[in-house]
């Protein structure tokens, strides 16, 4: 496998998952510098994910019409040009229309970077492929705290925004030496009904759940967004019944390894977004420590997803993507329990041992699912694949957030007493049920699905599948 592809693919990604979490670590210092609040200026980090929530459903149809490789590298571009404008907002309102822009660029990042991903890789290495790309997705969330408080501490803000040009200017540099042509098709016109009723929906359902969790508004707001947002994706559901080329081309979950990949995946990363939400602050809050030692403990988790690999191939390999899969649930699960029974007290190597064996779990779970998703999926619907999965995945992440405030908040509401750890414990428990959920696509999974992807030969396997698997490895 060329290992240069991913991994040119995966910098360009961390760039991007690192920026919206570091951010959060120095939304005090760059609001203080704005002259607003702290919650008010969490509008910034809604203006980012209601732009991807946006723009992702038409990448796929961009990089069909004009070349993935090209959008991709449009695409950083875009998404420096948003930094840029960030580190030298002088208002509210600059630092807002900044992180939109931003938010464009990322948009196209992600689901073209996947594309290029499947369209470039055979199926017998794109579990190794996955694996490279799924680390960005799970070091930064994790590394970003960390690295934010100490970039707003020693240095300034801006820098955390400024560091995005040279990394992106390198980014673009590789792309265009390393990165194959993938070559533009001529796909059907846009589906313009399609685009502004996924648009609405998507950004309706974002918009209005960050806001209910975070209120930077209203609560009604949100409240209104998100039923406006449901109703505008039941009328898209309808829309793509009728369209011949939809946006979004619902079809796909007749495949039902595509629809328990990403039935299970979003059912997953609602946990798993919930997740750095509710540990740091259980850290800080709950045990009393900073803002820095809290993010050098759950950096930890950020260490067993790297170390996955090494080995996801392989493991893949033996034991096939449903056996992982549960088996990577079933860890998650136990994991997010015991982070539900930590105390004050318990020691600081125990919850970072804790921490590490979750990380390497939940990466196993979505290298897993990322590759499942395009398993048996044909090279031309492959746009369509990467635009419907990465919808659903930043409408789940953004649910997780939601669904773990709203678990602290009805905790704290029932007991009538300020925020207490036991409201953290219970947030793990809730959670932990929600991931055994997860896992009810895949137990009904067939045993030999994602066969030719995985390399796995189970012994009822059809002799034709080994005869395709055999042939994508040659």
């Amino acid at each position: 496998m060329n290992r240069i592809v991913p991994l040119i693919l995966a910098v360009a990604l961390f760039m991007e998952q690192m920026d919206s979490t570091v951010i959060a670590t120095a939304l005090p210092a760059i609001a203080n510098d704005l002259h607003v609040g702290p919650i008010t200026l969490k509008l910034a980090l809604t203006s980012y994910m209601v732009s991807l929530a946006v723009f992702i459903p038409v990448s796929g149809w961009m990089a069909d019409r004009f070349g993935a490789k090209r959008i991709f590298r449009l695409a950083i571009c875009v998404f420096v040009v948003g930094s840029l404008f960030c580190a030298f907002s002088s208002s509210l309102i600059e630092f807002v229309f900044a992180r939109f822009l931003q938010g464009m660029g990322g948009a196209m990042m992600t689901p073209v970077a996947r594309l290029v991903m499947v369209r470039t890789t055979q199926k017998s290495d794109l579990v190794s492929a996955m694996a490279l790309l799924t680390i960005p997705a799970l070091v930064g969330p994790l590394a970003g705290p960390p690295l934010g408080g100490f970039i707003t501490t020693y240095f300034s803000w801006h820098w955390i925004f400024l560091i995005n040009v040279p990394v992106g200017v390198i980014g673009v540099w590789l792309a265009t030496i390393f990165l194959p042509e993938v070559e533009a098709t001529a796909p059907p016109k846009l589906d313009i009904i399609g685009f502004v009723l996924t648009a609405l929906a998507a950004a309706g359902i974002v918009f209005g759940l960050s806001v209910v969790s975070l209120p930077a508004l209203p609560p009604v707001i949100g409240i209104s967004a998100t039923v406006v947002g449901l109703i505008c994706g039941l009328l898209y559901v309808r829309h793509a019944r009728r369209y011949p080329t939809p946006i979004l081309n619902l079809d796909l979950f007749k495949n039902p390894t595509f629809r328990a990949s990403t039935g299970g995946g979003m059912l997953f990363r609602i946990c798993v977004g919930a997740m750095p939400f509710l540990t740091p602050l259980m850290l800080q809050l709950g045990f009393g420590l900073t803002p820095f030692q809290s993010g050098l403990i759950t950096f930890s988790g950020a260490i067993g997803a790297i170390t996955t690999k090494f080995m996801a191939r392989r493991v893949y390999r033996a034991i096939g993507f449903r056996s992982t899969l549960l088996g990577a649930g079933v860890v998650t699960t136990v994991v997010t329990i015991i982070t539900g029974l930590f105390t004050p007290e318990t020691s600081h190597l125990v919850i970072i041992g804790v921490l590490l064996i979750g990380g390497f779990s939940r990466s196993f779970m979505f290298t897993g699912v990322n590759a499942l998703a395009f398993a048996e999926i044909d090279d031309k619907e492959a746009s369509q694949a990467t635009s419907l999965s990465s919808v659903m995945q930043q409408v789940s992440l953004a649910l997780g957030v939601a669904v773990a405030a709203t678990i602290l908040e009805t905790s704290i509401y029932l007991r009538g007493e300020a925020l207490q750890v036991a409201d953290f414990h219970l947030a793990f428990y809730v959670i932990a049920g929600l991931t055994v959920l997860a896992m009810i696509p895949f137990v009904r999974m067939d045993k030999n699905a994602g066969a030719i992807v995985s390399g796995h030969r189970a012994k009822r396997i059809d002799p034709e599948v080994i005869e395709a698997e055999e042939q994508a490895v040659k």
